[in-house]
């Protein structure tokens, strides 16, 4: 049975990702469905992944509806024996026993950067045989110990908790929650929360109660979550609004003035989002966007010094965004 699930990731991920196949292997036996029913009998579940010794993670929400939930791979099954609970975080570390599975390797938010490729793995649909996904990481937002992880590595319903990877299959976060809508922004939380979890309190009995930080009410989410449904519905005044508040909230978050740039240029206001960009780039240099939006305003206004020091650097950050400059203000691999 185990030979067939990993055959069909194997298939999956020929179709979906360019990883190195060794680190799709190393982590795919990791990965584990959780399950329970219902007060109405239904299923509840979920994905989860194995961290250490007879522990395992996913999310809170996966364990909200169930009193009697376990954690299975293919046709073995493994009884929960109590919950580490952080419900605000949405992360439940699971405690099993006898667990015959090894745990990921833990890697760093910390160590990551925009663009950088990353999987992720979960039982989408709740089927029995994991899939795989592949993106690039759209943004960090700094968020207590670790940074949340936006990516554009799909994942559905039956997911929730899925491990999201770095290139290498180390694990950086849980993925968590997404926007609403065909086309939308997935969130991964960071893997420092799951590192912390070990020392948070225990409970024997199910379901798990509590709500999340990305449940709250949107005047209450963090910003980082209050500008995704304006910038994905073009709603500029919506986005300025909120880049307002929370630049001055944050005044060294490079996202920030990177949101309130985008609103400012989209409402004409381009003198006050070069400004914006400027601060997002002095913040963090390699801050790709912004150099792209002030490398553009740079080639209207005619300053190739600005416009060559651009080019140079997004060649070093990002060479496909590279590509894609040069072709934008015409001037290719001579900026």
């Amino acid at each position: 049975m185990r030979h067939i699930l990993l055959a069909a990731l194997l298939m999956n991920a020929c179709n979906a990702i360019a990883y190195d196949q060794q680190a799709l292997m190393r982590v795919f036996f990791s990965v584990v469905l959780v399950r329970g029913y219902d007060d109405a009998g239904g299923l509840a579940y979920g994905t989860g992944v194995v961290v250490g010794e007879n522990r395992v993670v996913t999310n809170c929400h996966v364990l909200r509806r169930t009193h009697q939930a376990w954690i299975s791979q293919a046709e073995d099954i493994y009884k929960i024996q109590a919950v580490h609970v952080d419900a605000g975080h949405d992360l439940c570390l699971l405690e099993t026993e006898k667990l015959p599975l090894k745990p990921v390797e833990l890697g760093n938010t910390h160590d990551l950067t925009k663009g950088e490729e990353v999987f992720a793995m979960g039982h989408s649909s709740g089927v029995l045989a994991p899939t795989t996904s592949g993106g690039q990481i759209k943004s960090l937002y700094p968020f207590g110990s670790g940074n949340v992880v936006r990516t554009n590595a799909r994942f559905t319903l039956g997911a929730s908790g899925s491990p999201l990877f770095d290139s290498q299959g180390r694990l950086i976060g849980i993925n968590t929650f997404k926007t609403p809508g065909r086309v939308a922004f997935f969130y991964a939380v960071p893997v420092e929360w799951v590192k912390e979890a070990e020392g948070l309190p225990v409970q024997t009995k199910l379901p798990v109660s509590g709500q999340a930080f990305w449940e709250l009410p949107d005047e209450e989410k963090p910003f980082f979550m209050q500008v995704a449904m304006p910038r994905l519905n073009s709603d500029w005044n919506k986005l300025l609004s909120v880049g307002q508040r929370w630049t001055q909230a944050e005044p060294d978050n490079a996202e920030a003035w990177y949101e309130l740039g985008s609103a400012q240029e989209e409402l004409g206001r381009t003198d006050e989002a070069q400004t914006a960009y400027h601060k997002a780039a002095q913040i963090n240099p390699q801050h790709a966007e912004a150099l792209y939006r002030m490398g553009v305003y740079a080639s209207k206004h005619g300053d190739r010094d600005a416009l060559h020091q651009v080019s140079m650097t997004l060649a070093k950050i990002s060479p496909e965004m590279a590509d894609d400059f040069g072709k934008e203000v015409g001037c290719g691999a001579q900026c």
